[in-house]
């Protein structure tokens, strides 16, 4: 690939990755609003028009009607309300779709143009293909929300979830490939040791994202909402049930939020460690100022999920809460940017 071809796929993979972190902000709504089960059908083709008629929204909204969630929880909902929870969702499945138009046609057209090096093919089309499946992932999940219990499987949301997360790394990783300049082959043991450390930093991102899922499938964010004590206590005495078993990590607030939090005090400790050894290393200019964005960026991300806790997520500003959701995946971002440049470029002899 010619660097221009190399500028405009890169390009390309930066916009589908916008896209990919504004389709997670607006889910973060959608779920915090409880529209998430407004749409009881799920049409790839058909779906993407929205009701253009009062006929066409007394239609929609008497499918809502049969459901759990209208009968259970909503029974005395107007057609206006309805209105409200019906287009959050409905951005939401049309942002994916549209995702996958402007990956789709881009790559087609880079293809036939002979612009893409085929080595890269295999991998843009898995990143399709999970595309495809995390459309099949988000249905699957509504449709766990549209029986007798109206709310959707806390497994199902953190694994589409993480998918999310996934596509956007996939996404990431191969557009900061293309436009980063390799360096020599010098690597002095200092910089190894970064790259390791860099790469279990985004291991625990990726289980805070994990955490953080299973956090708002079962609500948790509304029990102990204290700080930096859970009700008083460092560990709650009700963090295991007998009865639950392993369960616990998945069904008990009190463990899947101290689960959360226990990640969250670790990215405390290790992110300003690791800023401060990446300042004394060797390592580029742009390499240092990546991990410095990364300090900002937790302190930042760590700051919304104290005020998301303190504040009960409460529905008038679940701005707050859609933003430390958007914020993880921003600092997704910047942690893939540091481990790139600590990858790709030029070290110093003499380490």
């Amino acid at each position: 690939m010619n660097p221009a071809s190399r500028r405009q796929v890169a390009l390309w993979l930066f916009v589908c990755s916008a896209m990919v972190f504004a389709t997670l902000v607006v889910g973060g709504v959608t779920r915090l609003t409880h529209s998430g089960l407004s749409i009881v059908e799920w049409q790839p083709l058909v779906g993407t028009i929205p009701p253009l008629s009062q006929a066409d929204w007394m239609e929609v909204f008497e499918k809502y009607k049969q459901t759990p969630e209208f009968q259970k929880v909503n029974h005395a909902m107007s057609l206006e309300e309805f209105k409200g929870i019906f287009w959050w969702e409905y951005f939401h499945r049309v942002l994916g779709r549209t995702i996958g138009l402007v990956f789709l046609f881009p790559f087609l057209y880079f293809l036939l143009r002979r612009r893409i090096d085929r080595p890269l093919v295999p991998r843009l089309v898995g990143i399709f293909i999970l595309g495809g499946l995390q459309g099949a992932m988000g249905w699957y999940m509504v449709k766990s929300g549209l029986v007798d219990d109206p709310r959707v499987s806390q497994y199902r949301l953190t694994a589409h979830l993480t998918l999310a997360f996934v596509i956007f790394i996939a996404m990431m990783w191969v557009a900061l490939g293309l436009v980063s300049e390799r360096g020599g082959r010098m690597v002095n043991q200092g910089i190894l040791k970064l790259r390791r450390l860099g790469f279990w930093l985004a291991v625990l991102a990726l289980y805070m994202v994990v955490s953080g899922g299973f956090v708002a499938g079962i609500r948790a964010g509304k029990a102990y909402n204290t700080f930096p004590l859970m009700n008083g206590h460092v560990v709650p005495p009700e963090i295991w049930l007998p009865e639950l078993g392993l369960l616990n990590l998945f069904n008990n607030m009190a463990t899947v939020q101290f689960d959360h939090r226990l990640g969250a005090w670790l990215l405390a400790i290790l992110v300003p460690w690791f800023w401060l050894r990446l300042q004394r290393s060797a390592a580029s200019a742009r390499a240092k100022f990546a991990g410095l964005a990364l300090l900002l960026a937790v302190a930042g991300q760590i700051a919304l999920g104290i005020a998301t806790l303190l504040t009960f997520v409460p529905e008038p500003i679940v701005w707050l809460a859609a933003a430390h959701q958007g914020g993880a995946m921003v600092v997704f971002g910047i942690l893939l940017w540091v481990n790139h440049e600590l990858r790709v470029a030029p070290m110093q002899r003499g380490f």
